[in-house]
Formats: structure tokens, C-alpha cells, sequence
């Protein structure tokens, strides 16, 4: 692969180049790089001595090699107008019996380009990232301008999905920030079963009980299989089941496709129950809540929307029918960051998108005033001398990881 690279983008030290038998070699086209079967690089064009040669390009670690994957005995070989290796040890022939002139590469390589090779793929020496040791030294400006490109692939990768929710709810923005909502309110453990839900459940009916917070706590608990435990003696949990029951039958929803969410490996306050409340006092106590969002540019206005709590049953719940100590179950502003970050960000890049116009500069107003993410990622990227000073750096840095680093 290293040889490969060199040959391809010529890497190798100015100066003259010569075959095994001191023949002059001038590289006119390196080829085309071949991934598949046959020689390495086709079409290439070189000079060798007088003589101008068309024709591919086989790369060797050994000249030897040549006979160890018995290009001797295959026709696609017989074309191969020069043999690159790393080291030559012995001549090769076409099927005609014609030596293929030879260029020895470890003489034309710098020790600083294979030093650098080694320390970036030597597995021994890497706890994160392969150039863990070097990237702290990259030029700030470097830094700055991969870091803007990234964080909008990584928004245009989350903004797919948007698009995907827009066209299977046939245009309505209200459904498709329902279904932002609740993914985002399920977190990793409980997103898929919570998007469930909001697939489950088409946005007219939200629209019609919107005012009514029991009724909307009734629909999300029951859909969810929330409500299904005949065990519990609980006369919240018997009037809720009572009007799910009720509205189920007016509606004609059920619960076929949608997934239980989780209760295990969740810290109490990310309880399925409590988020599925709070996403319910959300809509019974915010009109219009897409415009409202679409139309809030500043992040502390944002937040101040999300000033929301689980109703006041789950003050001391936080499953239904075990009392707990009582704490009121807000949304926190850690909690919102995820949101704004993970949804109404892309939200707002499809909307403007749509719209025909450009929110990047509010975008990135919004996500530099949001505090730096703190995850396994970012605590890594800082022990390795990378600092942060906000949200859109540390999603930068994400998708660097996710997208380049990961895969080498």
C-alpha cells in the first residue's frame, strides 16, 4: 500500500531516476490505479533511456514477488512495461523472454516520509487516533478551516434524515419535528423505539389533543406498552389506561411496530416515563411549536422554550405505581444542547434548504455559543492537546473521528 501511495502521487526524492541496468526513467503518467485483478497501474507512460513506453505498471515489495504470484504464467502480465519495487533481487521476464526493466524505489525515499509511515501505522504505538503524536501540531488556521467543513458534513449527514422524515410525511414540517423530537428524547438506548412511536402515531391526532396533557400522556404511554402492567395499583396509571383505551378506539391507532422502549443501563431521570412526559408538557404548553423554533434565532430564547418539566405525577416517580423522593424532572439546558445540536439544527439547514434560503451564519451563531460536548471522543482529542471552546468545534471533531480517523 505504501509503495502504492509513492508511486501514485510521486512521492519520491527529485533527482534522476534509473532502472537495475542504469537506464535513465522519466515518469510521464504514473496510470490509472488498478483495485482489481491484474497489473497495478494501466496506461502509464514513461521513458525509459530513448525509448518511450506505453503500457502498466506492476509494484513489487521483492522483484521475486513476481514469481511468488506467478505473473510468469499469466498473459494480463506480458504488457507490464516497467517493474517498481522496493527491492530489486532478481530479473523478471515478459512470456517472450524480454527483461522487464526494473526500478528499485528504497534508494529514492526519504527516511522522513517512511518514518512517518511507520509511526502512523505501527499498531503498537497508537492508544486513539493514528497521528495521535503529530495532530496538536497542525497550524491553527488548518485546524479552523477542516473544522468548519466538517461540521457541516456532519449537518448535511444528520440533514438527510430530515429529508427522509419530509418526504414520508408528505411535506408536513410538524410531523417531521415530532419525529426529531422523540428520537432525540429517547437518546441512543431508547431513540429507534421512541421514533417508533412517532411513526405509529400520525400528527393529526397530536394536533387535536394538543391542549389536553392527559390525553397526550395517555396516547405516548399507551402506544409505548407503558400502560399493559396489570399489577400495578396506581390510580394515575388506571385513568390513564382508561383514556388510552377511550382515544385508541376513536382514533384507531395501535401499538403494531411500535418497539417498548428500555428502562436498563438508564440513569432514573432518562427513564422512557419521564421523557415521554416531557415531550407532552412540551406540546400542551407551546402553540405552534415548529414556527416557534423555526423562528427563534437566539440560543437563550431556545432554551428558554425547553423550559419544560414531567407533570406532576412524576415529581416523586419515576415508574408508575414505586414512589421515589421528590424532585421536579426539568429538562436541563445539557439536555436541550443535545436536541438543538442533534435536530433542530438540521431542522433549520432543510427548512432554509426548502425555502430557498441560506440559515448557515445562524446555524453556526447558535452552535458556537453552545458549550463544548464532554464525551469519550472529545476527552481523547484533549489529551491530545486539541482544546475546545464550543459545540460546533467538538461536532467538528466528531465527524473528523467517525468519518476519517476510524478509517484510517
Amino acid at each position: 500500500d505504501l509503495l502504492h501511495f509513492i508511486w501514485k502521487y510521486k512521492k519520491l526524492q527529485l533527482g534522476q531516476l534509473v532502472t537495475s541496468k542504469n537506464e535513465a526513467v522519466s515518469i510521464l503518467d504514473v496510470g490509472r490505479h488498478n483495485q482489481l485483478a491484474g497489473p497495478d497501474f494501466f496506461n502509464a507512460k514513461i521513458r525509459i533511456g530513448r525509448q518511450l513506453w506505453a503500457g502498466n505498471v506492476e509494484i513489487h515489495v521483492r522483484s521475486s514477488d513476481w514469481f511468488t504470484h506467478n505473473h510468469q504464467h499469466d498473459v494480463n502480465y506480458n504488457n507490464v512495461i516497467l517493474h517498481v519495487v522496493w527491492e530489486h533481487n532478481i530479473d523478471v521476464h515478459r512470456g517472450d523472454s524480454t527483461e522487464i526493466p526494473t526500478l528499485e524505489l528504497k534508494s529514492y525515499i526519504s527516511n522522513a516520509l517512511l518514518e512517518n509511515y511507520r509511526n502512523l501505522f505501527d499498531n503498537s504505538r497508537i492508544s486513539f487516533i493514528n497521528c495521535e503524536k503529530d495532530i496538536a501540531h497542525i497550524d491553527e488556521f488548518t485546524l479552523q478551516n477542516w473544522s468548519e467543513n466538517l461540521f457541516f458534513e456532519r449537518l448535511e449527514q444528520k440533514a438527510d434524515f430530515v429529508f427522509e422524515l419530509l418526504d414520508r410525511s408528505k411535506n408536513d414540517w410538524e410531523q417531521v419535528l415530532f419525529a426529531l423530537l422523540l428520537k432525540c428524547f429517547g437518546l441512543k438506548i431508547n431513540g429507534e423505539a421512541f421514533y417508533s412511536l412517532a411513526r405509529a402515531l400520525d400528527y393529526s391526532v397530536v394536533r387535536k389533543i394538543q391542549n389536553d396533557l392527559f390525553k397526550l400522556e395517555s396516547v405516548f404511554f399507551g402506544l409505548s406498552h407503558l400502560l399493559e402492567n396489570d399489577a400495578i395499583v396506581d390510580d394515575y396509571y388506571h385513568t390513564l389506561k382508561k383514556e388510552y383505551h377511550h382515544l385508541r378506539a376513536k382514533y384507531e391507532f395501535t401499538e403494531i411496530g411500535v418497539r417498548r422502549p428500555e428502562f436498563f443501563k438508564l440513569r432514573p431521570t432518562n427513564f422512557p416515563t419521564i421523557r415521554l412526559s416531557q415531550v407532552a408538557n412540551l406540546y400542551a404548553t407551546t402553540p405552534n411549536l415548529f414556527s416557534l423554533l423555526i423562528n427563534t434565532h437566539e440560543l437563550i430564547e431556545l432554551y428558554s422554550v425547553f423550559e419544560v418539566r414531567a407533570s406532576v405525577y412524576w415529581d416523586n416517580h419515576y415508574t408508575f405505581g414505586k414512589v421515589s423522593h421528590k424532585s421536579p424532572k426539568k429538562v436541563t439546558k445539557k439536555f436541550t444542547d443535545l436536541f438543538i445540536l442533534n435536530g433542530l439544527l438540521p431542522l433549520k439547514y432543510c427548512y432554509a434548504n426548502c425555502m430557498g434560503k441560506n440559515a448557515n451564519d445562524e446555524i453556526t451563531g447558535i452552535a458556537t455559543k453552545i458549550v463544548k460536548e464532554e464525551n469519550g471522543i472529545i476527552k481523547n482529542f484533549e489529551s491530545h492537546g486539541i482544546l475546545y471552546g464550543n459545540a460546533m468545534e467538538t461536532q467538528a471533531s466528531l465527524q473528523l473521528y467517525n468519518a476519517y480517523c476510524s478509517k484510517k
